[in-house]
C-alpha cells in the first residue's frame, strides 16, 4: 500500500459516493501524526512481507522471506538460534488481550510475524514440500503448528485459512475440501481440546451465522477462520447471496467490542491482505474496494476508541509497482481511460488507462500487443487487468518508502523517515512493555503511554491499547 494505492484509493472512495474523488479525506489521512518507512530487508532492496512484517512487529529487520527470526537464520536449526519476540507477545506478557484481524489465511506472512519463527514464510503447514519431516526431526515446527501448540494464549483471531490446520484425512467445515497436512492432524480439534484441558471459555467458528452470534464476554478465547483459503475480495464477498463472511469492517468491530473488556487494554492487529492481493494480480480495482473497506475498518476503530488511551498506527508492509498518471482531467473515473487536456490516446494511437503497473500479468508479450481502443466498460469492470510494461505473471512489490500515519500517545514520535523496525519500539515503548517494560523502567507509566495536555500538567490515564493497521493496521489500548 504505496502513496500511489492510498491516492487512487482515496479517490475510488470518493467517486463511489458520487463525488469526484480528489477532495476525499481518508480516515487514515485524518490521524495527525505522519512518518515515512524504510521497507528494505537486510538482503534485498524491494522487499517480501515476510521480511517487512518481522520489522514492524518485532523491532528486529531481517532476510527477504523470513518470518519471527534475525539475520542469522537460513535453515531449521540457525532459525530455533535466532528467534525474534513480536509486540504481540509483549502485549500478551504486559497482562493485556490480544487478537488478530486479517483477509488473508492466518498463517500468511503479515499475520504469522505476529506469533511465529521460520526461516521460510512458506512454512505454513506439514505439506511435506517446504515443510518436510527432515524439519520436523531437527525441532522446527510448521506456522500452524506453532499457533496452536505454542500461542493459543492469542485471545481472538479472525481470518481464513482452515485448510492449513487439516490434514489431506479431514474434511473441511464448510465445504467437501480436504486439508493441506499430510501428518493426520487436524489442529483445529487440538486446540479446542487444549483450551477445554484448561477449562477456558472457548470457540471455534467458521461461518457468519456463528460470528454474528458473538457476544463481547462470552468466551476467553475465539478461534474464527471463516474460509477454507484467503477470504474473498470485498467486490466478490458482497455479490454472494446470502453473504457468507463478515466484512473486515465487522471483523474490527468486534474484535474491539471482545477484547476491550480487559482492564489491562488489549493488542490487536488488522490487515488488509487482499489489497496486496489484488495489486499482485494487477487488477487495481479488486485492490481498491478492498482499501476502501479497510479505510472504513480504520474509521470504525476511531469511532470505537478514544486517542487518549489508544495508539493508532496504519501503515503498510511495502508498496507495488502501481502508478496513476497521464494528466487526466478531474474527476475522471480512477478505473476508466485517460482523458485529458492534452491527447487521450497513446504514441500508437490507442486509448490508455490511468492506473498501470510497472510489471506483472498484464505486461506486453508479442502475441497480445493490444490493438484496439479501451473502453470504459471494459476498464471498470472487475475482471480488467491493468496493463503493465514488463509481463511477469505476479506483479512485484515496489521498493520505495511507505507512508505511516498514527493517532494516540505517543504518536508525535512518528516523524520524518523512519526504519521500518522502529515501529515496534515505538510500541512497545509506548505501552511500556517488552524491552522498555516497567521492571527496567520503573517510572514509565508516569512518563509515557499517556497525552500530556497542553493546559495542564497532568497526565491522562496510563493503560493503553495498542491498535495496528497494516496491508498492513494496528492498534493498541493502553493500561
Amino acid at each position: 500500500m504505496g502513496i500511489s494505492t492510498v491516492t487512487a484509493g482515496r479517490i475510488r472512495k470518493g467517486q463511489l459516493k458520487n463525488n469526484n474523488g480528489e477532495e476525499e479525506i481518508t480516515y487514515m489521512e485524518s490521524l495527525p501524526h505522519v512518518a515515512l518507512s524504510k521497507t528494505y530487508n537486510i538482503d534485498a532492496q524491494t522487499a517480501d512481507s515476510a521480511g517487512t512484517a518481522t520489522a514492524y512487529l518485532t523491532g528486529v529487520k531481517t532476510r527477504f522471506g523470513a518470518i519471527g527470526v534475525d539475520g542469522r537464520a537460513f535453515d531449521c536449526p540457525t532459525s530455533l538460534k535466532s528467534k525474534t519476540e513480536s509486540i504481540l507477545k509483549w502485549a500478551h506478557f504486559a497482562g493485556k488481550s490480544t487478537g488478530i484481524v486479517t483477509t488473508t489465511r492466518i498463517t500468511h506472512a503479515s499475520p504469522a510475524a505476529t506469533y511465529s519463527n521460520s526461516f521460510d514464510r512458506n512454512m505454513e503447514s506439514f505439506v511435506g514440500i517446504n515443510f518436510k519431516k527432515e524439519h520436523l526431526d531437527q525441532g522446527c515446527k510448521d506456522i500452524a503448528a506453532q499457533l496452536i501448540e505454542e500461542n493459543s494464549f492469542i485471545n481472538l483471531i479472525f481470518a481464513g485459512g482452515r485448510k492449513k490446520f487439516l490434514s489431506s484425512n479431514h474434511t473441511d467445515y464448510g465445504s467437501k475440501l480436504k486439508g493441506d497436512r499430510i501428518d493426520g492432524r487436524n489442529l483445529i480439534e487440538e486446540w479446542h481440546e487444549k483450551m477445554k484441558k484448561q477449562n477456558l471459555k472457548h470457540k471455534f467458528l467458521w461461518n457468519i451465522s456463528d460470528f454474528n452470534n458473538l457476544k463481547s464476554g462470552q468466551y476467553s478465547h475465539i478461534l474464527g477462520l471463516l474460509n477454507f483459503d484467503h477470504m474473498d475480495y470485498e467486490t466478490d464477498r458482497i455479490n454472494k447471496i446470502p453473504i457468507e463472511e463478515p466484512s473486515i469492517i465487522d471483523m474490527t468491530a468486534k474484535a474491539i467490542e471482545i477484547l476491550s473488556t480487559n482492564p489491562n487494554g488489549f493488542f490487536l492487529m488488522v490487515e488488509g491482505g487482499k489489497i496486496d492481493h489484488g495489486h499482485h494480480s494487477s487488477n487495481a480495482q479488486l485492490a481498491l474496494n478492498d482499501f476502501v473497506v479497510f479505510d472504513e475498518a480504520v474509521g470504525q476503530a476511531l469511532h470505537l476508541t478514544s486517542s487518549e488511551d489508544t495508539l493508532m498506527i496504519v501503515t503498510a508492509d511495502h508498496s507495488h509497482v502501481f502508478t496513476m498518471g497521464g494528466y487526466s482531467i478531474r474527476g475522471n473515473s480512477i478505473l476508466g481511460i485517460n482523458l485529458n487536456h492534452v491527447s487521450n490516446v497513446s504514441g500508437l494511437n490507442l486509448t490508455y488507462t490511468s492506473l498501470l503497473y510497472g510489471n506483472g500479468p498484464g505486461g506486453i508479450k508479442p502475441e497480445s500487443v493490444r490493438q484496439t481502443n479501451l473502453t470504459n466498460l471494459k476498464t471498470e469492470h472487475k475482471s480488467y487487468i491493468q496493463e503493465s510494461a514488463i509481463y511477469l505473471k505476479s506483479e512485484t512489490h515496489g521498493g520505495e518508502d511507505v507512508a505511516i500515519y498514527a493517532s494516540g500517545p505517543m504518536s508525535f514520535l512518528f516523524d520524518g523517515t523512519v526504519e521500518q523496525n522502529y515501529i515496534a519500539h515505538v510500541m512497545a515503548y509506548s505501552a511500556c512493555i517488552g524491552p522498555y517494560n516497567k521492571t527496567k523502567y520503573s517510572n514509565c507509566h508516569k512518563k509515557r503511554g499517556v497525552i500530556v495536555r497542553s493546559f495542564s500538567t497532568k497526565l491522562s490515564k496510563s493503560k493503553l491499547n495498542l491498535f495496528y493497521f497494516c496491508v498492513a493496521m494496528w492498534f493498541q489500548k493502553y493500561f
